[in-house]
């Protein structure tokens, strides 16, 4: 008898999160919960989905201790009633000195924390119109990649910046990451021009699936977000593409792809150490 296929239904919401963290919570759940009853075993939500403002150059988000945060709760009973695992993209979560994480969650089909990851790369930029981003103005950075096994799959963790550091990607495949997620409020400006080529990059370079769920529209402060959550496949194609508007997008992936890919192209076994030679001048 031939193997069962590794089918996994995925739902990525995409929302516009407004200042009032009530109400981005309520319609993020009603959101999570449309994905759960068509199917999904697996719902990811954006970066900073409870809500975030910008202030010129800083970012500010909605943000409470790990122990009071109410979004945990509330999507760990949701979690554990459709029988899914969810990942809660990214929250402020504040530190006893006062700092604020941008902390990702993995919460697995009983509720419970499977994984925590706080966003390694901190988008301080300028914009291509000279707008300044300092995310580390407000942000303290993590330093350490996470990769969780969740109902038998490897899910390695991300948030938005990281896209653009393939290193990480490539230690988590190498330790075994199935599925790389990348929750983001990704900008329109450097969407449009990145968004897609880095996703399908990433799913390339390592054999993975790839779950991005975005955030879409203008945010509180005038910071406008890309949208257009993907889902890539590990030969680089997008299963998923949000585009505009906020929603939620479900489709059905078959986890044996991957296995399959690295076999076709073994690329994670072939990394070879080097010198760079040369002064750079």
């Amino acid at each position: 008898m031939a193997p069962m296929s590794r089918n996994l239904t995925i739902a990525l919401v995409q929302n516009r999160a407004t200042a009032d963290f009530a109400v981005n919570l309520d319609r993020c759940l009603s959101f999570a919960a449309e994905g759960a009853r068509d199917g999904a075993r697996f719902i990811a939500l954006p970066e900073y989905f409870s809500g975030l403002r910008s202030d010129g150059p800083r970012i500010h988000p909605v943000a409470f201790p790990e122990s009071e945060h109410p979004a945990i709760p509330a999507f760990a009973e949701l979690a554990r009633r459709n029988g899914a695992t969810v990942l809660l993209g990214s929250l402020g979560v504040l530190a006893a000195d006062g700092r604020i994480f941008n902390r990702a969650y993995l919460l697995d089909p009983q509720g419970k924390v499977s994984g925590r990851y706080d966003k390694i790369h901190l988008f301080d930029i300028d914009m291509p119109d000279g707008t300044p981003v300092r995310e580390s103005a407000t942000i303290a950075p993590g330093s350490n990649a996470v990769l969780a096994k969740v109902a038998g799959v490897s899910i390695g963790l991300s948030i938005c910046y990281d896209l653009r550091f393939p290193l990480l990607y490539r230690k988590l495949a190498q330790a075994g990451a199935e599925i790389l997620t990348v929750p983001a409020a990704f900008t329109k400006a450097t969407g449009e021009a990145h968004w897609h080529v880095l996703n399908r990059a990433r799913a390339i370079e390592n054999g993975c699936f790839v779950v991005s769920p975005c955030q879409w529209g203008e945010l509180p402060g005038g910071a406008l977000s890309y949208g257009h959550s993907l889902i890539v496949d590990p030969w680089g194609r997008v299963v998923v593409d949000g585009g505009e508007g906020e929603g939620v997008f479900t489709a059905t992936i078959d986890l044996d792809l991957v296995a399959a890919t690295r076999a076709r192209i073994p690329s994670l076994q072939h990394d070879r150490n080097f010198t760079l030679e040369g002064s750079g001048q």
